[in-house]
């Protein structure tokens, strides 16, 4: 791999494995909001969002950090009277009980209105703010951040091509399995050691999780008297509670950041805490957590750059799956038993739906992460679901192909019915 290339990788993991404040979904239509808000050059009196289902689904239910509060009319409100655009995914941390109690007046006063956006983006956020008689609109497509259009009383301000709905960008380098593997086992240690800011992050998380009630406290709980009376103390007891944990505080709205990847959360704690664990427990040396992590991120994006940001399809599959590669390296396992480890994952894992950002979004990391310790020993015992079974391919490359076909295309009408069932029910 030449120098130019290696850059490339590198320029990519920077772009995707970012600090992030809370569910991305909401946290990225409040990024809208603050943009549009800063473009008017004063508070509006009126926020209309028009939003892709997807961001809709992902929205609805999770807690909204700092306000003790569900959903999007809060973090909309926020994203105007307390969000700075420059701050990106982390655009409320400047937010304080006043501007949360004007944020609820702003909701009583009716000043926010939510509507479906019909479109084929998956990812999709249009946020037009009036005031005085003057209006500005900003559009957010493709990724959490990426804005594509930004308009001032009619007057287009920004006007960018979009991307689609995957993570590769024209300058992105093409991935293959082959070489996500070769660049985390072989770069200059100094030039990747900043992924070491993933385990700082994503672990004090975790910490911060069992000293209060997050969410359903799955993490909490499975550190008290369960992991030793049921699962042990183990390394595979430590992965689960740590795993979990960190993502009840962030499904809960704690105000504490994570590293993301590729504009998730949950996918950056996933890709990160179990590789975390197993190096901490087997005392791993820095440099080879360091490869570990990045085989692990790499490997997230990798898998992303088809599937797109969002889909029907449950983005612990993915993540777990790069930490399942983290896992089995650290085992000592070769590229042969790191492909083996995604086999499994794939051939265990395809088909569990995204149905929102939630609470209990911590029970399906924790499924994931278990499985991803499971086919990593698969892995090292050269265990591997075949190609004559299900949707396998010999080839890595393809078996990946085949599970980003099934949740980027086939698993659309999936993605309606759960979305007409999550605004129809009773609540």
């Amino acid at each position: 791999m030449n120098e130019q290339e290696r850059k490339q990788i590198i320029d990519l993991i920077k772009r995707e494995v970012v600090p992030a404040i809370g569910c991305t979904e909401p946290m990225a239509v409040a990024l809208c909001v603050a943009k549009a808000t800063e473009t008017l050059g004063t508070k509006p009196e009126k926020i209309e969002a028009r939003l892709s289902a997807n961001i809709l689904k992902n929205a609805m239910g999770v807690g909204i950090p700092g306000t003790g509060m569900i959903g999007l009319p809060i973090a909309i409100a926020l994203g105007a009277l307390a969000g700075k655009s420059e701050y990106q995914l982390e655009v409320l941390k400047d937010s304080n009980p006043e501007a949360v109690e004007a944020g609820k007046r702003y909701i009583d006063e009716k000043r926010i209105s939510i509507a479906l956006k019909e479109t084929p983006e998956k990812l999709y956020i249009e946020v037009c703010c009036q005031a005085d008689g003057h209006e500005a609109t900003a559009v957010i497509a493709g990724g959490h951040t990426n804005f594509v259009r930004v308009e001032h009383d009619g007057k287009t301000l920004l006007d960018k091509q979009q991307q689609g709905g995957g993570v590769q960008e024209d300058n992105a380098p093409k991935l293959n399995m082959r070489k996500v593997y070769e660049f985390a086992t072989t770069a200059p240690t100094e030039e990747i050691r900043f992924i070491l800011e993933t385990a700082r992050l994503n672990k004090a998380a975790a910490e911060r999780s069992f000293e209060a009630e997050y969410g359903h406290g799955l993490g909490r709980m499975l550190k008290g008297n369960y992991e030793h009376r049921i699962m042990g103390d183990s390394i595979f007891s430590h992965i689960l509670s740590y795993t979990s944990g960190a993502c009840d505080a962030r499904m809960a709205g704690a105000m504490i950041p994570v590293m993301s990847n590729s504009g998730s959360g949950n996918q950056g704690i996933s890709a990160t805490l179990p590789v975390v664990i197993f190096a901490r427990d087997t005392e791993a040396s820095e440099e080879q957590l360091i490869r570990a992590l990045t085989l692990s991120h790499l490997t997230v994006i990798y898998i992303k750059q088809s599937l797109g940001r969002l889909s029907a399809l449950c983005g612990c599959v993915v993540a777990a799956t790069g930490s399942s590669c983290g896992i089995t390296w650290l085992m000592g396992g070769t590229y042969e038993q790191v492909c083996y480890a995604v086999q499994n994952m794939v051939a265990n894992l395809t088909g569990m739906l995204c149905d929102g950002a939630k609470p209990s979004c911590a029970m399906k990391v924790t499924t994931g992460v278990s499985t991803a310790v499971l086919s990593a020993i698969m892995a090292m015992e050269n265990r591997t679901v075949t190609s004559l079974e299900g949707i396998i391919d010999k080839d890595v490359d393809q078996t990946i192909r085949n599970l980003t076909l099934i949740g980027s295309k086939g698993m659309n009408e999936t993605d309606r019915l759960v979305l007409d069932i999550m605004t129809s029910k009773q609540q």
